[in-house]
Protein backbone atom coordinates (compact mmCIF):
# COMPACT_ATOMS: atom_id res chain seq x y z
CA UNK A 1 0.00 0.00 0.00
CA UNK A 2 1.45 3.36 -0.70
CA UNK A 3 0.23 6.95 0.44
CA UNK A 4 -0.32 9.47 -1.93
CA UNK A 5 -2.59 12.52 -0.22
CA UNK A 6 -0.77 16.05 0.85
CA UNK A 7 -0.90 17.69 4.07
CA UNK A 8 0.80 20.88 5.90
CA UNK A 9 4.67 21.93 6.49
CA UNK A 10 5.96 20.72 9.36
CA UNK A 11 3.99 17.46 9.02
CA UNK A 12 4.17 13.72 7.43
CA UNK A 13 1.21 14.06 5.31
CA UNK A 14 3.10 14.92 2.46
CA UNK A 15 5.43 12.36 3.03
CA UNK A 16 4.81 9.41 0.36
CA UNK A 17 6.04 6.00 1.33
CA UNK A 18 7.99 4.39 -1.97
CA UNK A 19 7.91 0.65 -1.56
CA UNK A 20 4.88 -1.70 -0.39
CA UNK A 21 4.46 -1.29 3.74
CA UNK A 22 6.58 -4.35 5.61
CA UNK A 23 4.70 -7.47 6.22
CA UNK A 24 5.49 -7.12 9.83
CA UNK A 25 4.61 -3.23 9.81
CA UNK A 26 1.41 -4.01 8.09
CA UNK A 27 0.49 -6.82 10.77
CA UNK A 28 0.82 -4.62 13.45
CA UNK A 29 -0.64 -1.85 11.65
CA UNK A 30 -3.57 -4.28 11.46
CA UNK A 31 -3.84 -4.73 15.41
CA UNK A 32 -3.69 -1.17 16.01
CA UNK A 33 -6.74 -0.75 13.58
CA UNK A 34 -8.54 -4.01 15.34
CA UNK A 35 -7.71 -2.59 19.14
CA UNK A 36 -8.58 0.85 18.40
CA UNK A 37 -12.06 -0.24 15.88
CA UNK A 38 -14.30 -1.07 19.41
CA UNK A 39 -13.76 2.32 20.86
CA UNK A 40 -15.13 4.16 17.45
CA UNK A 41 -18.85 4.45 17.18
CA UNK A 42 -20.65 2.73 14.38
CA UNK A 43 -20.86 6.60 12.20
CA UNK A 44 -17.29 6.52 12.76
CA UNK A 45 -16.22 3.51 10.86
CA UNK A 46 -16.31 3.18 7.51
CA UNK A 47 -19.27 1.49 5.74
CA UNK A 48 -17.32 -1.19 4.30
CA UNK A 49 -16.03 -1.87 7.92
CA UNK A 50 -19.20 -1.76 10.15
CA UNK A 51 -20.02 -5.50 9.60
CA UNK A 52 -16.89 -6.63 11.51
CA UNK A 53 -18.31 -4.27 14.48
CA UNK A 54 -19.30 -6.35 16.57
CA UNK A 55 -16.19 -8.98 16.41
CA UNK A 56 -13.15 -9.50 18.82
CA UNK A 57 -10.43 -7.67 18.19
CA UNK A 58 -8.22 -11.07 17.49
CA UNK A 59 -11.52 -12.21 15.11
CA UNK A 60 -11.19 -8.59 13.76
CA UNK A 61 -7.52 -8.62 12.71
CA UNK A 62 -8.22 -11.92 10.94
CA UNK A 63 -11.36 -11.68 9.08
CA UNK A 64 -11.10 -7.62 8.02
CA UNK A 65 -7.59 -7.48 8.10
CA UNK A 66 -7.10 -6.67 4.58
CA UNK A 67 -9.93 -4.43 4.80
CA UNK A 68 -9.00 -2.42 7.57
CA UNK A 69 -5.51 -2.20 5.82
CA UNK A 70 -7.30 -0.75 3.13
CA UNK A 71 -9.05 1.64 4.73
CA UNK A 72 -5.94 3.56 6.94
CA UNK A 73 -4.63 3.65 3.02
CA UNK A 74 -7.66 5.77 1.65
CA UNK A 75 -9.26 7.06 4.33
CA UNK A 76 -7.91 10.02 6.23
CA UNK A 77 -10.81 10.55 8.87
CA UNK A 78 -10.66 6.91 9.75
CA UNK A 79 -7.01 6.69 10.38
CA UNK A 80 -7.18 10.03 12.19
CA UNK A 81 -9.63 8.41 14.79
CA UNK A 82 -7.02 5.15 15.05
CA UNK A 83 -4.59 7.61 15.60
CA UNK A 84 -6.34 9.06 18.98
CA UNK A 85 -7.26 5.59 20.31
CA UNK A 86 -3.58 4.82 19.78
CA UNK A 87 -2.51 8.33 21.24
CA UNK A 88 -5.00 7.18 24.27
CA UNK A 89 -3.54 3.60 24.62
CA UNK A 90 0.39 4.66 24.13
CA UNK A 91 0.85 8.27 24.91
CA UNK A 92 4.14 7.79 25.46
CA UNK A 93 5.31 6.54 22.24
CA UNK A 94 2.81 9.25 20.16
CA UNK A 95 4.82 12.03 21.95
CA UNK A 96 7.93 10.55 21.17
CA UNK A 97 7.19 10.25 17.70
CA UNK A 98 6.48 13.56 17.39
CA UNK A 99 9.18 14.78 19.05
CA UNK A 100 10.93 12.55 16.36
CA UNK A 101 12.92 10.58 19.33
CA UNK A 102 11.65 7.16 19.55
CA UNK A 103 12.25 5.19 22.56
CA UNK A 104 15.55 3.17 21.59
CA UNK A 105 14.18 0.18 23.59
CA UNK A 106 11.15 -0.34 21.23
CA UNK A 107 10.19 -2.61 18.88
CA UNK A 108 11.39 -1.19 15.22
CA UNK A 109 7.98 -2.82 14.07
CA UNK A 110 5.90 -1.40 16.80
CA UNK A 111 7.42 2.21 16.34
CA UNK A 112 7.06 1.70 12.27
CA UNK A 113 3.47 0.54 12.77
CA UNK A 114 2.76 3.75 14.89
CA UNK A 115 4.28 6.10 12.57
CA UNK A 116 2.43 4.92 9.90
CA UNK A 117 -1.04 5.90 12.07
CA UNK A 118 0.07 8.90 13.25
CA UNK A 119 2.15 10.38 10.32
CA UNK A 120 4.03 12.50 12.17
CA UNK A 121 7.29 13.57 10.06
CA UNK A 122 9.56 11.54 8.86
CA UNK A 123 7.56 8.41 9.45
CA UNK A 124 8.32 6.92 6.07
CA UNK A 125 12.05 6.94 7.15
CA UNK A 126 10.78 5.19 10.10
CA UNK A 127 8.61 2.40 8.21
CA UNK A 128 11.44 1.85 5.70
CA UNK A 129 13.72 1.65 8.70
CA UNK A 130 11.54 -0.88 10.30
CA UNK A 131 11.75 -3.24 7.34
CA UNK A 132 15.11 -3.35 6.89
CA UNK A 133 15.26 -4.17 10.71
CA UNK A 134 12.52 -6.70 10.19
CA UNK A 135 14.51 -8.30 6.75
CA UNK A 136 17.67 -8.17 8.72
CA UNK A 137 15.96 -9.99 11.70
CA UNK A 138 14.53 -12.07 9.12
CA UNK A 139 17.91 -12.95 7.51
CA UNK A 140 19.51 -12.99 10.98
CA UNK A 141 16.81 -15.99 11.81
CA UNK A 142 17.17 -17.91 8.71
CA UNK A 143 21.09 -17.77 9.21
CA UNK A 144 20.10 -18.92 12.33
CA UNK A 145 17.38 -21.50 11.23
CA UNK A 146 20.06 -22.62 8.82
CA UNK A 147 22.95 -23.24 10.93
CA UNK A 148 20.17 -25.19 13.76
CA UNK A 149 19.42 -27.12 10.21
CA UNK A 150 22.28 -27.67 9.28
CA UNK A 151 23.81 -28.88 12.85
CA UNK A 152 20.86 -31.25 12.50
CA UNK A 153 21.75 -32.72 9.47
CA UNK A 154 24.73 -32.92 10.76
CA UNK A 155 23.84 -34.55 14.12
CA UNK A 156 21.89 -37.02 11.73
CA UNK A 157 24.82 -37.79 9.38
CA UNK A 158 26.54 -38.92 11.92
CA UNK A 159 23.66 -40.76 13.21
CA UNK A 160 23.44 -42.47 9.92
CA UNK A 161 27.08 -43.23 10.13
CA UNK A 162 27.19 -44.88 13.43
CA UNK A 163 23.62 -46.69 12.31
CA UNK A 164 25.56 -47.56 9.38
CA UNK A 165 28.66 -48.93 11.10
CA UNK A 166 26.44 -50.97 13.34
CA UNK A 167 24.01 -52.47 10.44
CA UNK A 168 27.66 -53.47 8.35
CA UNK A 169 28.83 -54.96 11.73
CA UNK A 170 25.31 -56.76 12.10
CA UNK A 171 25.72 -57.74 8.15
CA UNK A 172 29.38 -58.91 8.63
CA UNK A 173 28.03 -61.01 11.74
CA UNK A 174 25.46 -62.38 9.79
CA UNK A 175 27.70 -63.17 6.86
CA UNK A 176 30.26 -65.09 9.04
CA UNK A 177 27.19 -67.15 10.66
CA UNK A 178 26.23 -67.95 7.00
CA UNK A 179 29.38 -68.88 5.81
CA UNK A 180 29.65 -71.33 8.37
CA UNK A 181 26.08 -72.45 8.35
CA UNK A 182 27.13 -73.07 5.05
CA UNK A 183 30.51 -74.79 6.14
CA UNK A 184 28.15 -77.03 8.37
CA UNK A 185 25.85 -77.97 5.42
CA UNK A 186 28.92 -78.76 3.10
CA UNK A 187 29.92 -81.54 5.62
CA UNK A 188 26.24 -82.97 6.06
CA UNK A 189 26.17 -82.87 2.60
CA UNK A 190 29.36 -84.72 1.91
CA UNK A 191 28.01 -87.12 5.18
CA UNK A 192 25.40 -87.90 3.30
CA UNK A 193 26.88 -88.79 0.03
CA UNK A 194 28.85 -91.00 1.91
CA UNK A 195 26.05 -92.67 3.63
CA UNK A 196 24.48 -92.92 0.08
CA UNK A 197 27.84 -94.61 -1.34
CA UNK A 198 27.41 -97.45 1.23
CA UNK A 199 23.53 -97.80 0.98
CA UNK A 200 24.51 -98.25 -2.76
CA UNK A 201 27.13 -100.54 -2.13
CA UNK A 202 24.85 -102.32 0.54
CA UNK A 203 21.82 -102.63 -2.45
CA UNK A 204 24.46 -104.24 -4.72
CA UNK A 205 25.54 -106.63 -1.88
CA UNK A 206 22.05 -107.62 -1.07
CA UNK A 207 21.22 -108.27 -4.98
CA UNK A 208 24.23 -110.02 -5.00
CA UNK A 209 22.74 -112.43 -2.08
CA UNK A 210 19.58 -112.33 -3.78
CA UNK A 211 20.75 -113.73 -6.69
CA UNK A 212 22.65 -116.33 -4.95
CA UNK A 213 19.40 -117.28 -2.83
CA UNK A 214 17.12 -117.63 -6.40
CA UNK A 215 19.72 -119.68 -7.76
CA UNK A 216 19.69 -121.97 -4.46
CA UNK A 217 16.06 -122.29 -4.56
CA UNK A 218 16.16 -123.36 -7.97
CA UNK A 219 18.18 -125.71 -7.59
CA UNK A 220 16.28 -126.88 -4.24
CA UNK A 221 13.17 -126.75 -6.38
CA UNK A 222 14.68 -128.90 -9.16
CA UNK A 223 15.49 -131.43 -6.45
CA UNK A 224 12.03 -131.46 -5.36
CA UNK A 225 10.64 -132.05 -8.80
CA UNK A 226 13.12 -134.96 -8.83
CA UNK A 227 12.06 -136.74 -5.31
CA UNK A 228 8.52 -135.41 -6.30
CA UNK A 229 8.69 -137.91 -9.65
CA UNK A 230 10.59 -140.47 -7.83
CA UNK A 231 7.79 -140.46 -5.47
CA UNK A 232 5.23 -140.49 -7.39
CA UNK A 233 6.84 -143.67 -9.12
CA UNK A 234 7.44 -145.57 -5.88
CA UNK A 235 3.14 -144.79 -5.21
CA UNK A 236 2.00 -146.44 -8.29
CA UNK A 237 4.17 -149.50 -7.61
CA UNK A 238 2.92 -149.25 -4.30
CA UNK A 239 -0.88 -149.11 -5.80
CA UNK A 240 0.05 -152.05 -8.37
CA UNK A 241 1.36 -154.09 -5.22
CA UNK A 242 -1.98 -153.12 -3.29
CA UNK A 243 -4.14 -154.51 -6.21
CA UNK A 244 -2.48 -157.18 -6.49
CA UNK A 245 -2.97 -157.99 -2.44
CA UNK A 246 -6.76 -157.41 -2.79
CA UNK A 247 -6.61 -159.51 -5.35
CA UNK A 248 -5.37 -161.97 -3.78
CA UNK A 249 -7.58 -161.24 -0.62
CA UNK A 250 -10.79 -161.84 -2.89
CA UNK A 251 -9.61 -165.07 -3.96
CA UNK A 252 -9.05 -166.67 -0.36
CA UNK A 253 -12.44 -165.00 0.73
CA UNK A 254 -14.49 -167.90 -0.35
CA UNK A 255 -12.96 -170.01 2.17
CA UNK A 256 -13.30 -167.19 5.05
CA UNK A 257 -17.18 -166.45 3.62
CA UNK A 258 -18.34 -170.47 4.21
CA UNK A 259 -16.79 -170.19 7.75
CA UNK A 260 -19.04 -167.12 8.16
CA UNK A 261 -22.08 -168.54 6.75
CA UNK A 262 -21.11 -171.89 8.91
CA UNK A 263 -21.05 -169.83 12.62
CA UNK A 264 -23.87 -168.06 11.45
CA UNK A 265 -26.31 -171.05 10.80
CA UNK A 266 -25.05 -172.26 14.16
CA UNK A 267 -26.14 -168.97 15.97
CA UNK A 268 -29.63 -168.43 14.15
CA UNK A 269 -30.26 -172.37 15.58
CA UNK A 270 -29.52 -171.49 19.11
CA UNK A 271 -31.19 -168.93 18.69
CA UNK A 272 -34.26 -170.68 18.09
CA UNK A 273 -33.78 -172.91 20.40
CA UNK A 274 -33.62 -170.08 23.31
CA UNK A 275 -36.87 -168.65 22.12
CA UNK A 276 -38.70 -171.78 22.50
CA UNK A 277 -36.68 -172.42 25.82
CA UNK A 278 -37.64 -169.06 27.30
CA UNK A 279 -41.33 -168.58 25.54
CA UNK A 280 -41.22 -165.02 24.96
CA UNK A 281 -43.87 -162.82 23.83
CA UNK A 282 -44.43 -161.51 20.24
CA UNK A 283 -42.91 -157.45 19.76
CA UNK A 284 -45.48 -154.61 20.99
CA UNK A 285 -43.77 -151.74 19.69
CA UNK A 286 -43.27 -151.82 15.46
CA UNK A 287 -40.46 -149.40 14.46
CA UNK A 288 -43.25 -147.09 12.55
CA UNK A 289 -44.49 -145.72 15.77
CA UNK A 290 -41.29 -144.31 17.23
CA UNK A 291 -40.45 -142.08 14.66
CA UNK A 292 -41.80 -138.37 16.29
CA UNK A 293 -44.94 -137.12 14.25
CA UNK A 294 -48.53 -135.46 14.88
CA UNK A 295 -50.84 -137.89 15.39
CA UNK A 296 -54.46 -137.26 14.55
CA UNK A 297 -56.31 -134.84 17.21
CA UNK A 298 -53.31 -133.76 18.96
CA UNK A 299 -52.36 -129.88 18.73
CA UNK A 300 -49.30 -128.31 16.83
CA UNK A 301 -47.72 -124.98 17.24
CA UNK A 302 -49.10 -124.06 14.58
CA UNK A 303 -52.86 -124.75 15.68
CA UNK A 304 -52.53 -122.21 18.81
CA UNK A 305 -54.20 -119.21 19.04
CA UNK A 306 -56.58 -120.03 16.31
CA UNK A 307 -59.59 -120.14 17.88
CA UNK A 308 -60.50 -117.50 20.27
CA UNK A 309 -57.05 -115.39 20.96
CA UNK A 310 -55.44 -112.87 19.87
CA UNK A 311 -51.89 -113.13 18.55
CA UNK A 312 -50.94 -110.88 20.64
CA UNK A 313 -52.84 -112.08 24.10
CA UNK A 314 -50.27 -113.74 26.69
CA UNK A 315 -52.63 -116.40 26.97
CA UNK A 316 -51.19 -117.87 23.83
CA UNK A 317 -48.05 -118.22 24.93
CA UNK A 318 -48.88 -119.97 28.44
CA UNK A 319 -51.02 -122.23 25.73
CA UNK A 320 -47.84 -122.89 23.30
CA UNK A 321 -45.13 -123.29 26.28
CA UNK A 322 -47.98 -126.16 27.95
CA UNK A 323 -47.18 -128.57 25.03
CA UNK A 324 -45.41 -131.62 25.56
CA UNK A 325 -41.35 -131.28 25.82
CA UNK A 326 -41.55 -127.43 24.70
CA UNK A 327 -38.70 -125.24 24.30
CA UNK A 328 -38.63 -121.76 24.52
CA UNK A 329 -35.90 -119.51 22.57
CA UNK A 330 -35.31 -115.74 23.39
CA UNK A 331 -33.77 -113.01 21.43
CA UNK A 332 -32.48 -111.48 24.42
CA UNK A 333 -31.10 -108.07 23.45
CA UNK A 334 -34.22 -107.65 21.48
CA UNK A 335 -36.88 -108.28 24.15
CA UNK A 336 -35.01 -105.98 26.89
CA UNK A 337 -34.60 -102.89 23.96
CA UNK A 338 -38.17 -103.23 23.23
CA UNK A 339 -39.32 -103.79 26.66
CA UNK A 340 -36.73 -101.28 28.89
CA UNK A 341 -33.54 -100.00 27.05
CA UNK A 342 -33.09 -96.84 29.02
CA UNK A 343 -30.45 -99.52 31.23
CA UNK A 344 -27.43 -100.40 30.88
CA UNK A 345 -27.08 -103.92 29.32
CA UNK A 346 -25.91 -105.97 32.13
CA UNK A 347 -28.86 -105.04 34.37
CA UNK A 348 -31.16 -105.66 30.76
CA UNK A 349 -29.64 -108.86 30.93
CA UNK A 350 -30.18 -109.59 34.83
CA UNK A 351 -33.78 -108.42 34.93
CA UNK A 352 -34.33 -110.80 32.08
CA UNK A 353 -32.54 -113.86 32.88
CA UNK A 354 -35.05 -113.41 36.27
CA UNK A 355 -37.86 -113.20 34.93
CA UNK A 356 -37.28 -116.68 32.43
CA UNK A 357 -36.56 -118.44 35.41
CA UNK A 358 -39.50 -117.25 37.05
CA UNK A 359 -41.32 -118.68 33.90
CA UNK A 360 -39.46 -121.90 33.17
CA UNK A 361 -39.99 -123.22 37.25
CA UNK A 362 -43.95 -122.12 36.04
CA UNK A 363 -44.53 -124.07 33.50
CA UNK A 364 -41.83 -126.61 33.11
CA UNK A 365 -41.16 -125.41 29.41
CA UNK A 366 -37.22 -125.44 28.50
CA UNK A 367 -36.03 -121.75 27.97
CA UNK A 368 -32.76 -121.00 26.08
CA UNK A 369 -31.88 -116.98 26.16
CA UNK A 370 -29.60 -116.21 23.53
CA UNK A 371 -27.76 -112.68 23.21
CA UNK A 372 -25.19 -110.92 21.20
CA UNK A 373 -21.85 -111.36 21.80
CA UNK A 374 -20.88 -108.84 19.24
CA UNK A 375 -22.04 -105.98 21.60
CA UNK A 376 -19.56 -107.23 24.42
CA UNK A 377 -16.18 -105.81 24.92
CA UNK A 378 -14.91 -108.77 26.98
CA UNK A 379 -16.96 -112.36 27.73
CA UNK A 380 -19.55 -111.82 30.58
CA UNK A 381 -19.18 -113.59 33.53
CA UNK A 382 -22.23 -114.61 35.08
CA UNK A 383 -24.55 -118.03 36.79
CA UNK A 384 -27.13 -118.58 34.16
CA UNK A 385 -30.38 -118.68 36.70
CA UNK A 386 -32.31 -122.16 37.54
CA UNK A 387 -34.22 -123.47 34.30
CA UNK A 388 -32.73 -120.80 31.82
CA UNK A 389 -29.87 -121.92 29.45
CA UNK A 390 -27.24 -118.87 28.67
CA UNK A 391 -25.81 -118.17 25.48
CA UNK A 392 -23.74 -115.49 23.47
CA UNK A 393 -22.87 -115.82 19.55
CA UNK A 394 -19.23 -116.44 18.97
CA UNK A 395 -17.45 -113.66 17.19
CA UNK A 396 -18.59 -113.41 13.45
CA UNK A 397 -22.01 -115.09 14.63
CA UNK A 398 -24.56 -112.83 14.80
CA UNK A 399 -27.68 -113.61 18.11
CA UNK A 400 -30.34 -114.16 14.77
CA UNK A 401 -27.77 -116.81 12.98
CA UNK A 402 -27.20 -118.62 16.74
CA UNK A 403 -31.43 -119.03 17.14
CA UNK A 404 -31.76 -120.55 13.58
CA UNK A 405 -29.21 -123.15 13.88
CA UNK A 406 -30.78 -123.78 17.40
CA UNK A 407 -34.12 -123.97 15.60
CA UNK A 408 -32.39 -126.09 12.89
CA UNK A 409 -30.71 -128.94 15.22
CA UNK A 410 -34.41 -129.73 17.22
CA UNK A 411 -36.04 -132.92 15.47
CA UNK A 412 -39.18 -132.26 13.61
CA UNK A 413 -42.22 -131.98 15.46
CA UNK A 414 -40.95 -130.82 18.35
CA UNK A 415 -42.51 -127.76 19.71
CA UNK A 416 -40.33 -124.56 19.29
CA UNK A 417 -41.17 -121.13 20.33
CA UNK A 418 -38.96 -118.20 19.17
CA UNK A 419 -39.67 -114.48 21.14
CA UNK A 420 -38.40 -112.30 18.74
CA UNK A 421 -39.36 -108.46 17.31
CA UNK A 422 -36.89 -108.81 14.35
CA UNK A 423 -38.71 -109.93 11.24
CA UNK A 424 -35.99 -111.33 9.21
CA UNK A 425 -35.54 -114.19 12.35
CA UNK A 426 -39.55 -114.86 12.38
CA UNK A 427 -39.45 -115.60 8.79
CA UNK A 428 -36.55 -118.11 9.31
CA UNK A 429 -37.62 -119.90 12.05
CA UNK A 430 -41.16 -119.93 10.64
CA UNK A 431 -39.49 -121.77 7.78
CA UNK A 432 -37.64 -124.10 9.92
CA UNK A 433 -40.97 -125.52 11.46
CA UNK A 434 -40.70 -122.74 15.17
CA UNK A 435 -43.56 -120.65 16.02
CA UNK A 436 -42.46 -117.36 16.44
CA UNK A 437 -44.04 -114.54 18.80
CA UNK A 438 -43.58 -110.49 19.05
CA UNK A 439 -41.04 -109.67 22.07
CA UNK A 440 -43.74 -107.56 23.68
CA UNK A 441 -45.54 -110.57 24.28
CA UNK A 442 -43.22 -112.56 26.40
CA UNK A 443 -43.11 -108.93 28.24
CA UNK A 444 -46.67 -108.87 28.97
CA UNK A 445 -46.34 -112.71 30.11
CA UNK A 446 -43.19 -112.00 32.18
CA UNK A 447 -45.13 -109.14 33.59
Amino acid sequence: MAETHGGGPGDGAAEVLDRPLPDGVRRRVVQIAADGFGGLTLAELPAQLRQYARFTPNRRAKFAGNAMAAALESDTLFRQRIGEKLREAQPELADALDSGSPPPAADPLDVAAAAYVLRPAGWVKLVAAAGEEAQRADAERADEETRAELERLRTDLERAREHGRDETDRLRAELDASRKEAESLHRKLRGALSDVKRGEAAVRKMRAELDAVRAETQTQVSAAESESRRLRTRLSEAEAALEATRKAAREGRSVEDMRVRLLLDTLLDATQGLRRELALPPVSVRPAETVDAVEPGRMTPKDIAARALSEHDPAVLDQLLALPQAHLVVDGYNVTKTGYPQMPLEKQRLRLLGQLSQLAAQTGAEVTCVFDGAELAAPVLLAPPRGVRVLFSKPGVTADELIRQLVRAEPPGRPVIVASTDREVADGVAKAGARPVASAMLLKRLS
